[in-house]
């Protein structure tokens, strides 16, 4: 592929909102991570809260998309500058050549479940003011975006677990490469909800302590939210030392509707396709941050198919330890991650991983490391085998 400019990207996690809380976070090795909570659930977990998403107020003109989601949206938009950022663009290109492309899991799912406590007790009808389209509808947050912007050209929405902002990148690409639109809003947003926290638990996936990716002892997920964008432009507007896009890989494995490929085939199909979209060899990689989500079947699967690509001469780590599972979020969060790490020359390490598995031969970092990785590999692999993996670089 023609590599991209990401003109400006932000992120809002449990870290904090925005670059600079992220980045202090990272160089620190601090988790966002807390015991779970939220809402009325009561589970024996921890969990990646954003604070502040409830006090955000939506445009007046905007009451319609009123959710957690849709807030926490807004709250990740209006941080670093990046709304601004998209304001300029439309100013360059036109309301009809910016394209938005968000990825979600859940969406405004909490929206329903609240709605659901004041059903009808006669009929069992929700109540007159939830609107379903506009809130718990998967494509609720790209039209929340593209409405919140005054945009009139494509938008849309990917659900496909945790990969969904990952897989944004690349729809993106292949659109700007057609020449369909010239400037696109890219990103994804997963909130809260209790769907989710109980449905994880009722798989057995949840741990009841932060979680720890790739230790010897990991024993489930910590599930959080967040909200990270990006902008993608031409790299004609690049300037030295600017982030680009160089490839981007997806794969669809469908080995199973929960549990990865054992050999992680679906993620090593992903990578190849990733290394082959930037026109890299494996040699070229300097950091590989990964999908690692601290279950057992997850961390063991990923690190077979990276071990078998790269040995273990890449430094790798998953920063699921510091924002937790950030679900449909994850790819865009962890890409705004792997963006810090080549401008600001660091190796993230891994909050909470205490004794890492032997039995998964990577060069994995416990601990963060001064460096300067000129090209990162980001990771995002989800339910049912939806698997992507992006390449980011350093404009020379």
């Amino acid at each position: 592929m023609t590599p991209l400019l990401l003109s400006s990207f932000t992120a809002t996690t449990c870290l904090g909102r925005g670059l600079t809380a992220t980045r202090t976070a990272l160089r620190e090795q601090r988790s966002g991570l807390a015991p779970c909570a939220f809402e009325t659930v009561d589970l024996p977990t921890w969990i990646g809260e954003v604070a502040a998403v409830d006090d955000q107020q939506l445009p007046a003109s905007l009451a319609r998309y009123d959710c957690r989601n849709n807030r926490l949206s807004q709250l990740g938009l209006e941080t670093d500058g990046f709304a601004d950022a998209v304001r300029a663009a439309v100013e360059r290109y036109g309301r009809q050549r910016v394209g938005v492309f968000l990825g979600t899991s859940t969406a405004g799912i909490l929206q329903t479940e609240l709605a659901y406590r004041r059903r009808d007790p006669a009929s069992g009808a929700l109540p007159d003011d939830f609107i379903y389209r506009t809130t718990h509808n998967s494509f609720s947050l790209a039209e929340f975006a593209r409405d919140y912007f005054g945009l009139e050209g494509m938008a849309m929405a990917i659900s496909t677990a945790c990969s969904s902002s990952a897989k944004v990148f690349a729809a993106a690409a292949r659109q700007l490469a057609l020449g369909t639109i010239d400037a696109a809003l890219v990103g994804g947003v997963d909130s809260l909800c209790l769907t989710t926290l109980y449905g994880f638990a009722s798989l057995q996936l949840t741990s009841s302590e932060p979680c720890r990716p790739y230790d010897a002892a990991r024993n489930g997920i910590s599930i959080g939210e967040g909200a990270a964008f990006a902008l993608l432009e031409r790299v004609d507007r690049a300037r030295a030392g600017d982030v680009l896009l160089l490839g981007a890989g997806e794969s669809s494995d469908a080995y199973h509707m929960s549990s990865p490929h054992p050999e992680g085939r679906g993620a090593r199909q992903a990578m190849e396709a990733a290394l082959r979209s930037a026109d890299l060899a494996v040699d070229a990689i300097d950091y590989i941050n990964l999908h690692g989500t601290s279950t057992p079947a997850n961390d063991a699967a990923e690190g077979k198919a990276v071990a078998a690509l790269f040995g273990d001469r890449v430094p790798c780590s998953s920063t699921k330890g510091a924002t937790g599972h950030t679900l449909g979020a994850a790819g865009a969060v962890e890409a705004v991650i792997c963006a810090l790490a080549l401008q600001d020359g660091f190796l993230p390490g891994s909050p909470g991983t205490r004794t890492v598995d032997p039995q998964i031969p990577l060069n994995y970092r416990v601990d963060r490391k001064d460096a300067a990785p000129r090209i990162a590999l980001s990771n995002s692999f989800g339910f049912g085998g939806s698997n992507c993996s992006l390449i980011f670089g350093v404009a020379p």
